[in-house]
């Protein structure tokens, strides 16, 4: 059907040194670890088995790595849109160190000062979305956990916030797609080794 994607496969980028210690990594472009460029490897033969018509990037390196050592970074169009959640004055911090300020702070609820908030992050996600539904065949998104939990959120009709309900892990993909008319999540946080058909 036009301007339907037979399926989006949401892949996040594969482990970095703060992802691996739990600090928000929005805007700050730390690199892979070794087991985060061997995870984005195992990525590359579930992405063979597909026929993909387009495949959008972060631009941020941990991403875009992602997606070359998958085989497709010759294929990516690099969005903006897809950049993590810009966490501000909480850039490279852990939740428990915030929350020796800010006893039962969390981000989807309070936001970040200085950052983006979680309606801004939603504005992005809905122009990825808006492309994705504009696009025939399936396509690839190679991007960061926040960001896409939100889009994956708004993909299904629901507030940007809803995305704290969808836990993702690095190196995972997930598929989004179609009921009949209704948008719907797949699959998610699918390790490569057990991504079905």
């Amino acid at each position: 059907m036009t301007g339907r994607p037979a399926e989006v496969l949401l892949a996040r980028h594969g482990e970095t040194e703060w992802s691996r210690t739990l600090r928000h990594t929005g805007r700050t472009d730390v690199p892979l670890t070794g087991e985060g460029r061997r995870q984005a490897e195992a990525l590359r033969p579930v992405l063979d088995r597909r026929d993909l018509s387009r495949v959008l990037s972060s631009p941020l390196s941990r991403a875009a790595d992602t997606c070359r050592l998958a085989g497709l970074g010759d294929r990516a169009e690099l969005r903006e849109d897809l950049v993590e959640w810009d966490y501000g004055d909480y850039e490279g911090r852990t939740t428990a160190d915030i929350r020796t300020e800010r006893p039962g702070w969390q981000v989807w609820r309070d936001g970040c000062p200085g950052g983006e908030t979680i309606e801004q992050l939603g504005v992005r996600a809905d122009s990825v979305v808006a492309d994705l539904r504009g696009t025939d065949g399936a396509v690839a998104v190679f991007a960061h956990g926040h960001v896409l939990r939100v889009l994956a959120a708004r993909w299904m009709g629901l507030p940007a916030v809803a995305g704290a309900l969808l836990a993702l892990s690095t190196a995972t993909v997930s598929v989004l797609g179609w009921e009949r008319e209704t948008a719907v999540v797949r699959q998610w946080n699918v390790p490569p080794g057990a991504l079905g058909e």
